[in-house]
């Protein structure tokens, strides 16, 4: 059967008070990585539409012959989105469950339970002041509740309004330490909840970014010609976790983690800023160790633990300046492994499209807006909701670039299979491969294609050299403990120079008669991405094979499988060398020769190679002879393909060798139940999206509206993986969507009691 990988990269966007929305849309995405899991392993399934979405996968296997595997492995996100993209994060790395945060989402996300107890004691002055603006608010047939909220809810609207309008005036409204303690409790009922294996295999590592803005800044020097340096100052922050992968898997830990949210989502004028000394004393109160302090604040705050006052920090909400976090997770994609066919998905998810976070009125159609409108909507809403036209075009480029890489290897099949049977002769073709003779054939296609390619060779390995160095020095970085761009800086500057010392840089170095004996030993030492290239290019052509109607469809999905196996060897590898490193990677900027040496000990290429060259072999003698002449053709003629792309294209990392897609969530795109978007579904728009705030009804109607459109949109981007060509049974489509819906129905009435005119309606428009 045919495998394939549906990988998806979550954005979640701002939304205030629509986080809990989001969290309907991302438990449902967690359910369909764990359906996809069990779909794979054979457990038991579980009740509601994690049953429905093994049921999907089990339709798709049957019917198109296809088994997707939906996995989730980058996740990034900015305010609400943030804490949403942190705790699906958490629970697919750890195997967690999200069930616990439901009601912690439900009952604790309230006005009443997020004010700071110090905002109730007012003046006088300051109360007489505010009963004008409640009463606005409040009262009268054309008031906003009365106009907005249901009759039967508008007695609770009014009286925590009346609250929150009396809470201290110039002041945030919300505790902060409230709400990290909240935060903290969501991830302590998460660690007593149901457990799990992680949904993500050893092989797969897990990449979250959380947006921040440094009310601040801090200072970052620039290069110049003239003059030679400047300073400016950044706000931007990206806070990032990995978990590599492997037997134990950890993302971070849940002090970090609740740093993140809690930094990310201080929405300005709702929360106070946060500092570093918040999280401090609950912790303290808490009496919760955090061990890794130190360093995860010289990671996340490099400039100011570097002169020891990381506690100064002041940062604010993530989406002032960053909503919708494409770019760190654009770049993720650089170097991720891949064991089978893959179909990469950006899916973001944009609760209220269109919709401002914040209006203020005036300036609609062609009607000037006020000086307060002006003002507000020029330091905030503007730059909170500019369009992601740049982060789109980033994706077409690179997919772009795949298509054209694509073409040009189609291109040069038939001069390079020529160049091989010139270089091997036709009784090649007859002797059996072997890990030896593997790895003497490598050596001899490598030599021909430096002979053929002429003075070309010289540019290439020159640039091949270079994208090396730069891969080192990237790595030690990352090893050595990261640090900021400064150090980063710095660690590459020693490295070139190192090499540069070392003659590698050098014109003889590489020229058109081959490389010199120095930079063969320092590629073979370093150069993983080639050995992962060249394996790309196997896979690509047994999957072309795969599609010829008289192909050997066994054999070559068992030799497709053992090529994956192989570049997840060398993947497993780089992140093999995550592990605690000693004091020599860590000193790469003052000794760069001893931190090289361990960094080759801790990849040890020489092995990998060993075993890869084995499993190739089994790979090869499992082919008939016309398939394994192919997957030769392609293995031994890398590098004259290398040779020919590697400039165009400076080392790209390009291991899911697939253009990518990018899919949205949001309440104008799931139509099957409803139509009319945000406005026709949704109650925490309301009150410029700090609605859900007032009224449990409402977060529980957002809630239920956000699972439901989860599975709505969830539903069509599984079903849009299919092959080429490849269809459901009719009806088969529209019927699992409806036993999706009704699961969703059965799962939620007895938790959500406040809604139950919601239930009737929906039970009627599904059918």
């Amino acid at each position: 059967m045919r495998e394939k990988e549906l990988r998806l990269a979550l954005i979640c966007y701002g939304g205030i008070s629509l986080a809990v929305y989001m969290h309907g849309i991302t438990k449902e995405i967690w359910r369909l990585a764990r359906a996809s899991r069990g779909h794979r392993t054979g457990d038991p399934p579980e009740p509601g539409s994690e049953s429905v979405y093994r049921d999907i996968l089990a339709t798709i296997a049957e019917h198109t012959d296809t088994d997707v595997r939906v996995l989730v492995d980058i996740l990034a996100g900015a305010s609400a989105g943030g804490i949403n993209a942190i705790f699906l994060a958490d629970a697919i790395s750890a195997g967690r469950s999200l069930d616990p945060l439901t009601d912690l989402w439900l009952d604790t996300a309230d006005v009443d339970r997020l004010l700071d107890p110090g905002g109730n004691a007012v003046t006088r002055i300051a109360k007489a002041a505010a009963v004008p603006i409640a009463w606005a608010f409040s009262t009268g047939r054309k008031g906003a509740v009365h106009m907005t909220v249901e009759e039967g809810h508008r007695d609770e609207v009014r009286s925590k309004l009346a609250n929150f309008v009396r809470a201290r005036w110039f002041w945030p409204p919300f505790s902060g330490p409230g709400f990290t303690g909240l935060l903290l409790d969501a991830f302590d009922a998460m660690a007593k909840g149901a457990r799990g294996p992680s949904l993500l295999p050893a092989y797969q590592p897990l990449d979250l970014f959380v947006t921040v803005t440094d009310f601040h800044g801090h200072p970052e020097r620039l290069q110049l010609h003239s003059p030679s340096e400047v300073t400016e100052t950044e706000h931007r922050l990206i806070l990032s976790f990995r978990d590599p992968g492997g037997a134990k898997r950890q993302l971070a830990h849940p002090a970090e983690l609740t740093f993140a949210a809690r930094a990310t989502a201080s929405f300005p004028g709702a929360f106070p800023p946060f500092q570093v000394g918040e999280l401090d004393r609950a912790i303290e109160t808490r009496k919760m160790a955090w061990p890794g302090r130190a360093a995860f604040l010289a990671r996340a705050l490099p400039r100011l633990s570097a002169v020891g006052s990381p506690e100064s920090a002041v940062l604010i909400d993530g989406s002032v300046l960053a909503n919708a976090p494409f770019g760190p997770a654009i770049d993720a994609l650089q170097s991720r492994p891949a064991r089978r066919e893959i179909d990469r998905r950006f899916v973001y998810i944009d609760p209220k499209p269109g919709l401002h976070s914040v209006r203020l009125g005036g300036g609609a159609g062609s009607e000037p807006p006020g000086f307060v409108a002006t003002v507000f909507g020029a330091l905030s809403d503007i730059p909170r909701e500019q369009p992601i036209r740049d982060n789109l075009e980033a994706i077409d480029g690179r997919s772009a670039r795949i298509r054209r890489l694509r073409h040009i290897l189609t291109a040069m099949e038939p001069e390079v299979e020529a160049a091989i049977e010139r270089a091997f002769g036709i009784t090649f073709w007859l002797s059996s491969p072997t890990p030896a003779r593997l790895k003497s054939w490598r050596t001899q296609a490598q030599n021909a294609a430096a002979r053929e390619a002429g003075y070309s060779y010289a540019a290439y390995g020159h640039i091949k050299i270079a994208t090396v160095v730069e891969q080192v020095s990237a790595l030690l970085y990352r090893l050595g403990g990261g640090g900021g761009r400064e150090r980063r800086e710095a660690i590459r500057k020693r490295m070139w120079l190192h090499f540069r010392d070392a003659g590698l840089a050098d014109a003889g170095a590489m020229t058109a008669n081959g490389a010199r004996d120095d930079a063969i030993d320092f590629l073979r030492t370093f150069d993983l991405d080639y050995r992962v290239r060249r394996l790309r290019l196997v896979a690509r052509r047994l999957a072309e094979m795969a599609e010829t109607d008289d192909a050997p469809a066994d054999a070559i999905e068992q030799a497709r499988a053992i090529v994956y196996e192989c570049i997840g060897t060398y993947r497993l590898g780089i992140e093999a060398a995550a592990v605690p490193v000693g004091d020599a990677v860590r000193a790469a900027q003052e000794h760069p020769g001893p931190a090289l040496a361990e960094l080759a000990a801790l990849l040890d290429l020489k092995r990998l190679d060993e075993q890869v060259d084995a499993r190739l072999t089994d790979a090869l003698e499992g082919l008939p002879k016309t398939e394994r002449r192919v997957m030769l053709l392609a293995y031994l003629g890398f590098p004259f393909y290398d040779v020919a792309t590697l400039p165009l294209f400076q080392g790209e990392g390009l291991d899911e060798f697939q253009p990518v897609k990018v899919d949205r969530i949001s309440p104008d795109d799931a139509t099957a139940i409803r139509e009319g978007g945000a406005a026709a579904t949704l109650k925490g728009i309301q009150f410029n999206s700090f609605g859900a705030f007032f009224s449990r009804a409402y977060r529980e109607n957002d809630y239920l509206w956000g699972r439901l459109h989860g599975a709505d949109r969830l539903i069509d981007i599984v079903v849009s993986a299919l092959p080429h060509g490849s269809h459901l049974p009719p009806g088969a489509f529209a019927g699992l969507k409806r036993s999706a819906f009704r699961a969703i129905l059965d799962e939620e009435r007895a938790r959500l009691t406040a809604i139950p005119d919601l239930f009737a309606a929906l039970e009627k428009e599904i059918g």
